[in-house]
């Protein structure tokens, strides 16, 4: 990937962190957004520049409309193009369906699928042809195991239909569109170890979670040049979560 420009939304920590590395070490330049930790987003922008690529932290909320797209304007800007977006940033919020409120379901689908839809728009108008979009969905699109996850699993799940829909409209540009469906992944929001870790991986044929990295691999090769015939694509890293 040398010479390629990547963004990741959210990339500061946990999935977003490992594929802004994992893209970095291929030779890429990579900018990520972050919220609220700006020190962490800077230790994996020197860890982007330790692989040897320019790095770039912006902050920008994807909840907020024009923070979605301008992260996008402000990447290609500073570094010179863009080839390869990693819709990353996402909200989760799980509970019963009869405590969701008004302003949850607003917040939910104003980061999963308005801030992704608008980073997208943006990105196409920036790609060149052999561009990527890629996007983090989740194993709960393809199989809610019990309840509580009724909002999360909506706006997951209105991704699909953006990517395959995007396959369609960018394709003829030689730009790739595909979605990536983590099964349950350790990080610090949902540690291996945390309490409610054993139940999940029961859940998944493999009995485990998997490291972030291994959903970044994935995420790396389909921004790569081996996957230019891969659009439109749903891809599970679940473990068997779905099985």
């Amino acid at each position: 990937m040398n010479g390629k420009v990547a963004l990741v939304t959210g990339g500061s920590r946990g999935i977003g962190a490992a594929t802004a590395l994992r893209l970095a070490r291929a030779g890429a330049d990579v900018a990520i957004t972050y919220v609220q930790d700006k020190a962490a987003a800077e230790a994996v922008v020197r860890e982007i520049e330790a692989a040897g690529g320019r790095g770039l932290a912006l902050r920008a909320d994807s909840a907020d409309a024009a923070e979605a797209a301008g992260a996008v304007e402000r990447a290609a800007a500073e570094l010179g193009r863009l080839d390869v977006l990693v819709n990353n940033a996402g909200a989760g919020l799980l509970g019963p369906l009869e405590t969701l409120t008004a302003p949850d379901v607003d917040r939910v689908l104003a980061v999963n699928v308005r801030g992704t839809f608008l980073a997208s728009q943006a990105a196409a108008a920036r790609m060149e042809r052999g561009g990527r979009i890629i996007t983090i969905g989740t194993c709960m699109t393809k199989r809610v195991p019990g309840p509580g996850g009724t909002l999360y699993a909506m706006s997951k799940s209105a991704l699909i239909g953006l990517t395959k829909a995007l396959a369609r409209e960018l394709g003829d540009r030689g730009i790739t569109a595909n979605i990536v469906h983590p099964g349950p992944v350790d990080t610090d929001m949902n540690p291996a170890d945390g309490p409610y870790a054993q139940g999940q991986s029961a859940m998944t044929a493999l009995g485990r979670f998997a490291a972030p990295d291994e959903v970044a691999a994935l995420v790396a090769y389909l921004a790569g040049a081996d996957a230019a015939y891969i659009t439109g694509a749903e891809l599970s890293v679940d473990g068997g979560h779905a099985a």
